[in-house]
């Protein structure tokens, strides 16, 4: 299992939809199987997520962000994992917003190093 306990990361691709953007960071924790992160940056204001680290690394989590519109907005996402060369995480995910607007999106985030 891949351990994402106090890495960071910022998106490199998103459609059109989605309101991440290369402005936004993402920091994530885990405990045992239990992954959390805190966002914000760019369109996100505030956000939160939480969710499960799979045993192939995996990760199946929902979300919740006040944009900067002061929108509350949520949905759910599903992170394929893939390891770079330099050792650095890159996630491939397929992800849906769960409030009026129902639609879905992908996008890719990349490790960040300090």
């Amino acid at each position: 299992m891949i351990d994402y306990n106090g890495r960071k990361f910022t998106s490199i691709e998103n459609t059109a939809n989605g309101e991440v953007s290369s402005s936004t960071f993402f920091e994530y924790k885990q405990e045992g199987n239990i992954l959390s992160a805190t966002y914000r940056g760019g369109e996100i204001v505030k956000g939160t997520l939480i969710g499960i680290v799979k045993e192939n690394g995996h990760l199946q989590f929902r979300y919740n962000h006040v944009n900067t519109k002061n929108e509350i907005r949520g949905g759910q996402c599903y992170s394929i994992p893939e390891t770079l060369p330099d050792g650095r995480i890159r996630l491939h995910e397929k992800w849906k917003w769960t409030d009026a607007e129902q639609t879905e999106g992908e996008s890719v985030i990349e490790e960040v190093i300090n």
